[in-house]
């Protein structure tokens, strides 16, 4: 928003949105922005805030994906083998404290593995639970920047992007499933050495998400305060 697209053309973007032409190019109006969707805005801005000022948690071990097939006879993703037997899995998952803090990844639990969570997690309390620590809070770095576009910059849609892309690999290398003809070495958490291994990694993605999230936020910020401007001038 309010950046010159140098050499652009209506009929390069396709967002429906009516971008000002200037000599040699277009720029995109905060006026264009929709009414209803400034509330999210706020909300947005509240909840990554909250996300950088809450204790991150590195306890987790990447649980979440054996607590989806826990079990469970009817498995997901039934093309990709899983690298223990459902007994072991099951073993596992019971020798463990599930303490999955986010709502997108505990709702796919198995209903045999929702009880065993120690946060009865909904949609409406996402705000309360989400932590840095978190690889899927990390990979939602790329949502809430896209869902914003085009009124974030490409640049960093593109950098959550490739960060989700690790946090996701990350993922699932951790996950009861075998990757390796994928060419993805599996993360054995139910070692002490995977263990280890999964947290190292989880700081990592953690500490390379920190600066994204202030930026996201800061290009959420500026939108507002131009939707604010635009409305007293109007």
């Amino acid at each position: 928003v309010g950046v010159f697209l140098e050499n652009a053309r209506p009929d390069d973007l396709s967002w429906g949105l009516e971008f000002l032409s200037q000599e040699g190019g277009l720029i995109l109006p905060a006026n264009q922005f929709p009414d209803h969707r400034r509330k999210f805005v706020r909300w947005a801005v509240s909840y990554l805030e909250g996300i950088a000022d809450r204790e991150p948690q590195f306890g987790c071990f990447g649980l979440h994906e054996w607590a989806m097939v826990y079990r469970e006879t009817a498995i997901r993703h039934t093309k990709t083998p899983l690298r223990l037997s459902p007994e072991g899995i099951a073993a596992i998952v019971e020798s463990e404290v599930l303490c999955c803090t986010h709502f997108d990844a505990f709702r796919f639990f198995t209903p045999a593995a929702v009880p065993r969570n120690g946060l009865a997690l909904t949609r409406e309390t996402t705000d309360q639970f989400d932590q840095r620590g978190c690889v899927h809070v990390t990979m939602d770095l790329y949502r809430y920047a896209f869902k914003l576009s085009p009124w974030v910059s490409g640049e960093l849609i593109a950098d959550t992007f490739l960060l989700a892309w690790e946090a996701r690999e990350l993922d699932m290398r951790a996950s009861p499933y075998d990757l390796r003809s994928f060419g993805l070495e599996p993360i054995t958490i139910e070692t002490v050495e995977g263990k280890d291994e999964y947290v190292k990694r989880q700081k990592e993605l953690a500490a390379a998400a920190a600066p994204l999230r202030a930026r996201l936020v800061g290009e959420y910020r500026r939108l507002l305060e131009l939707l604010t401007a635009e409305r007293s001038m109007s």
